[in-house]
């Protein structure tokens, strides 16, 4: 399989490389609807080590269908810290915090994930953005705090806090998994991140397993087969094929339409209220990170 390198991209991979990440973009956004249906009926320790563990063989799968060489030594440790971050960490505490808040609330922290993935970009690569960067990262983060103050009652403190620890350790495996997307190759990183952690996941599948399955509705079956497919393996293959195709800064800026599309699947599929508020603060939150990625360098 292709690597990334260090070639200029030509016209035709800039444009497969934004296709592929617009039809990642996509799938992620059905993400936390779908965690917000199964929470509903499975535990949530449970939905997030289960999906794990039948994406991970899915992508062992994958490795041996296509003969991948084993990563090499170096590589490890970023896989490590892929897997906590996108394999474990972020799946966890979306569906812990999806107990306390709705889909479409904890979709507008989503519009800090791109953000998130820069600022750990800036830390790992030892970038440094001009101030303008700054002051856009702290506007996005104030409209996100005040939004979740204004909620009042009908907010969780302790959703937003879980929301807001998933998007940090989102950020983390996102920005790690981009720059070894570059020696390693795209979807490779997610298949050996998913199989570095099915053992620990298998494992913990079986112990958290429900006693009985009966009463366990063909919805909630179906949102678990989705976030274990698509958001867990299928839309990292399509993401990293797409920030290796057409440049991890350029494609990584459609992440800015996951919190318009999560909202609409939100309103359509899980009937969910989305209020004017909750979509002028995405739009807000959308805006200062498009000026914080303008000024990344």
């Amino acid at each position: 399989m292709e690597r990334t390198s260090n070639l200029p991209h030509t016209a035709l991979e800039k444009t497969s490389g934004w296709i592929n990440g617009f039809i990642g973009v996509v799938i992620f956004s059905g993400s936390l609807p779908a965690t917000r249906l199964a929470v509903l009926e499975f535990d949530p320790v449970f939905l997030t080590v289960a999906r794990a563990t039948l994406a991970g063989l899915l992508g062992l799968c994958l490795l041996w269908l296509f003969r991948e060489r084993r990563p090499a030594r170096d590589q490890w440790w970023p896989l490590v810290i892929v897997a906590l971050g996108v394999v474990l960490g972020f799946p966890l505490l979306t569906a812990l915090a999806l107990q306390y808040v709705t889909s479409a609330h904890s979709i507008v922290f989503v519009g800090l994930l791109p953000l998130a993935t820069a600022v750990f970009g800036v830390l790992r690569g030892g970038e440094r953005p001009r101030p303008v960067f700054w002051i856009f990262s702290l506007l996005g983060s104030a409209l996100v705090v005040g939004f979740a103050l204004a909620q009042g009652l009908s907010a969780s403190p302790t959703g937003d806090l879980l929301m807001l620890a998933a998007i940090l350790a989102c950020g983390l495996g996102y920005a790690e998994g981009a720059k070894l997307s570059r020696t390693l190759g795209g979807w490779q990183v997610i298949c050996w991140a998913l199989v570095l952690a099915l053992p620990a996941m298998a494992a913990l599948s079986l112990w958290r397993m429900p006693v009985s399955f009966s009463g366990i509705s063909a919805t909630a079956w179906t949102c678990l087969a989705y976030v274990s497919l698509f958001s867990m393996l299928i839309g990292f293959v399509f993401w990293y094929r797409g920030l290796a195709q057409g440049g991890i800064a350029a494609v990584g800026q459609l992440q800015l339409l996951q919190p318009f599309f999560g909202l609409a699947l939100a309103a359509t599929l899980v009937h969910e209220q989305v209020s004017l508020g909750m979509l002028a603060v995405t739009l807000g939150v959308i805006l200062c990170v498009a000026g914080a990625k303008k000024f990344a360098r």
